[in-house]
């Protein structure tokens, strides 16, 4: 009898349940005896012993939906080890209910945070197998996340859809794009989108630089511009701050984010009102594209291999195109971040876009 948990954390996206698909028809099809437990809500289901045992028609027509079967929750690493209201130990609890179902594997689906806890249980002695997924794309060792070609699909939407109401209007707009920490999404969807300023956490933006640019667009018979702008998006002013002295600036500040501090920045200068447009968690909805699809159905697979062969520790990635086994040990708590003299950036640059460098 093989018995494999399964969990996903953190902020869901459109192909977590094609990747636990997957690695369930993986070991199906390979193992008579087979159960698989998934804990309910993330961390917090393996924490408090909250799970079901998934049957085949659980993971039947799932491949095209977007969100989550079992549920997920964030449950960040850095309160890992402390005690929850009650004094519960979250490790060992997580320990005990691993044992308590006679486990031979823990798969876990989730982004950075998600990662760093899975590297702590396999330290603790547990099998764990981990798939990278987040809109972010922004996991160490892996070319691509699942969930973020999703995310750009309907990010670039949003912008196509701005650019007929800009143009009609000679306006400028500002469309903010998930991302806190990196710009992964709001440059892909920015260069696909067409946008003419693309701001990014990696590259603070200097605010005359940004409107030398939309000048330079008007000069030259461009009535209106659009900026993709990441949530973390940073001017060069504020990055001389301390991450105290920012955050306290945050709190403060009127603006629900930084799109809009920048858009009435940008409105005083040029004399213009400048419009903001947040697609929000859209971009974490709907179903997975094609390409996640296939994405999820390979990392699933190579991830009921890895089960199969008995090799645990590992996040499987996709690297130079290949789906690789990547340890654990060496990824967890990394995070890959746009290079600022990345070539995909120098030659977004070439094409004429501003970075409001």
């Amino acid at each position: 009898m093989l018995r494999v948990g399964m969990l996903t954390s953190g902020g869901d996206c459109q192909a977590l349940n094609a990747a636990m698909r997957g690695v369930a028809k993986g070991l199906s099809t390979n193992v008579e005896d087979l159960e698989i437990y998934g804990f309910l809500n993330g961390y917090k289901g393996l924490i408090y012993g909250n799970y079901k045992l998934l049957s085949s028609s659980d993971f039947s027509g799932i491949l095209t939906k977007g969100g989550t079967i079992i549920g997920s929750s964030r449950q960040p690493f850095k309160e890992m080890r402390t005690p929850d209201e009650n004094g519960l130990d979250k490790v060992e609890a997580m320990k005990q209910n691993y044992y308590k179902l006679n486990l031979d594997c823990l798969v876990i689906l989730g982004g950075n945070g998600t990662q760093k806890s899975a590297n702590m249980l396999r330290e603790e002695g547990l099998n764990v197998i981990h798939l990278p997924k987040t809109i972010d794309n922004d996991i160490y060792g892996t070319d691509v996340t699942f969930g973020f070609q999703s995310a750009i699909n309907i990010a670039t939407d949003a912008i196509d859809c701005i650019h007929t109401t800009a143009a009609s209007h000679n306006r400028v707009f500002i469309v903010e794009v998930m991302g806190h920490k990196v710009g992964w999404l709001t440059l892909y969807a920015g260069l696909a989108g067409g946008a003419d300023i693309i701001l990014l956490p990696e590259i603070p933006y200097d605010i005359k630089k940004v409107i030398e640019a939309i000048e330079k667009r008007t000069k030259a018979g461009k009535g209106f511009t659009i900026l993709a702008v990441a949530e973390g998006a940073i001017s060069k002013d504020d990055a001389k701050l301390s991450k105290k002295e920012y955050k306290k600036k945050l709190e403060k500040s009127p603006y629900p984010s930084v799109s809009y501090e920048l858009a009435k920045k940008l409105g005083d200068k040029l004399g213009n009102e400048v419009r903001v447009t947040v697609p929000g968690h859209t971009q974490r909805g709907g179903s997975p594209t094609p390409y996640d699809r296939v994405l999820c159905t390979r990392l699933g697979a190579e991830g009921a291999k890895a089960i199969l062969e008995k090799d645990f520790g590992y996040m499987i990635a996709m690297v130079n195109g290949e789906i690789r086994r990547v340890p654990l040990e060496n990824v967890a708590g990394k995070l890959k971040m746009v290079d600022p003299n990345a070539q995909i950036v120098k030659e977004a640059k070439l094409t004429g876009i501003s970075f409001g460098d």
